[in-house]
């Protein structure tokens, strides 16, 4: 969903094994399942107002490879025209991007391979252009991970690695917060800051996402938008409340100081 401000609130359907679900922190033995018809949930998503639909493929993470991408693909067609998807997961070669693209998909997101190798991201946004492709910026204790959920994985500092990738030519960011991933207790207003100061690209805002304060929060300090997930599965928020809030003028942005 785009509002009448052009922020973009991105309801989130992860799946696994063909399952919505969610997880905490980041951690796949922290998994909620929501059961359901993914299809259906993205089409009443849709129903409701969004024109954006943020699509992982947990499976597809985890394993280095796109895993569920039938299921992806029907996600895709069924809500075209009126929303377009984000897809992410497994999204580790230029033949796995560009397959998702040429299959309908309106962006992509990539992360632990473009933190791997900058020339990688290079090569996509060379191929595909900038609008097309997001990177994830997935931050525990100020470290950008590739597979944010496994213990020990390798990290690089959050600033340094979105200027890597702006250096590589992407100029959109999702910045997910992993300690505030799926626990409803608000995003990292900090985090964000501190990316969208270096002045490099733009933020779609993700983690702790769940209420209409939160999201006028994340617009009010220069995000373009918010991927929301579980607040939307337990009834916290609606697709509809998220753009009645949005309708509201940006207020002044806050400042540590101020907040």
């Amino acid at each position: 969903m785009t509002n009448a401000t052009g922020f973009e609130v991105l309801p989130a359907i992860d799946l696994i094994e063909g399952r919505v679900v969610r997880l905490r922190e980041g951690d796949f033995e922290q998994a909620t399942d929501y059961g359901g018809d993914p299809v259906a949930v993205a089409r009443r998503f849709v129903a409701d107002g969004a024109t954006w639909i943020h699509v992982v493929d947990l499976d597809g993470a985890r394993v280095g490879e796109r895993a569920q991408v039938d299921v992806v693909e029907r996600i895709v067609r069924a809500v075209a025209p009126a929303a377009r998807c984000q897809v992410a997961g497994g999204l580790r070669t230029a033949r796995g991007v560009a397959q998702a693209l040429a299959a309908g998909a309106g962006r992509v997101v990539v992360g632990t391979a473009a933190l791997h190798d900058p020339g990688f991201t290079r090569a996509l946004v060379d191929e595909h252009g900038p609008g097309r492709i997001v990177v994830a910026l997935d931050v525990r204790e100020g470290l950008a991970l590739g597979e944010g959920w496994r213990a020990g994985a390798p990290g690089v500092l959050a600033e340094d690695a979105l200027r890597a990738q702006a250096d590589a030519g992407i100029d959109t960011f999702a910045v997910t917060a992993i300690d505030r991933d799926g626990l409803l207790g608000g995003p990292d207003l900090d985090l964000l800051e501190r990316c969208m100061g270096l002045g490099r690209g733009a933020v779609i805002a993700s983690g702790g996402v769940s209420s209409p304060e939160d999201l006028r929060a994340v617009r009010d300090i220069g995000c373009i938008g918010a991927i929301v997930g579980r607040a939307l599965y337990e009834g916290r928020l609606t697709v509809g409340v998220a753009l009645a809030a949005l309708e509201a003028p940006a207020g002044p942005r806050e400042t540590p100081e101020t907040r």
